[in-house]
């Protein structure tokens, strides 16, 4: 699975060109998916270029989060050549704060990646435990 994540407003908040403060659980949870799931390639997918690229991924670095690749498909691509892949890299999910909907809680990422749910599943299995929780216990049922 390849899954390509944006920079600014998903794993830090929205200061760009700064580094903004960690958006909670970004990078714990982006690190725990990669522990449980070896076959995972992690893309960081940003609009930030040259020096600034390379703040975010020394930023990253420097907490323990690598990536497969940076703007590109492939280790040994080079970001900046888009004569033969554009810039909009190839991957099954793509977590980013512009998404129809806004981006959800990492622990709701966490969930929707590892179990392959979608927001709409994710909502109803939410809402349904919710409903069962809130239930009275069943022997106070049967004395009411």
């Amino acid at each position: 699975m390849t899954i390509a994540v944006d920079f600014d407003g998903t794993i830090v908040e929205h200061r760009y060109p700064e580094i903004g403060r960690e958006i909670p659980n970004a990078v714990r949870t982006l690190k725990r998916m990669q522990d449980e799931m070896p076959d995972l390639r992690m893309i960081l997918w940003t609009v930030r270029e040259g020096e600034l690229l390379d703040q975010a991924v020394q930023w990253c670095r420097e907490r323990g989060l690598e990536f497969y690749a940076v703007n590109s498909n492939y280790i040994d691509d080079d970001p900046m050549d888009q004569s033969a892949t554009g810039r909009k890299v190839t991957a099954d999910i793509y977590i980013d704060d512009r998404n129809l909907g806004g981006l959800p809680d990492w622990n709701s990422i966490y969930v929707m990646v590892t179990k392959g749910w979608s927001m709409r599943r994710l909502i109803a299995e939410t809402t349904r435990t919710a409903a069962v929780s809130k239930q009275e216990p069943w022997w106070k049922r049967l004395f009411s």
